[in-house]
């Protein structure tokens, strides 16, 4: 499907990639520590929200 020389580029691009994703992660620490200290109860809501859905469906299938 794909040859031997794209296969090698894209094991390459992603390691370049998580390390640059890295990197910058890293350097804007502080101003996420900042701007986005509570965004674990955005995540949290929207876990809540899909697991209710699915417990919906689940009552509804029956």
């Amino acid at each position: 499907m794909f040859s031997q020389g794209q296969l090698i580029f894209a094991v390459c691009f992603l390691i370049a990639f998580i390390i640059v994703m890295i990197f910058a992660y890293r350097k804007d620490l502080a101003l996420h520590k900042i701007f986005y200290k509570d965004n674990y109860k955005v995540l949290l809501a929207f876990l809540l929200f899909i697991v209710l859905l699915f417990v919906i469906k689940f009552f509804f299938k029956r």
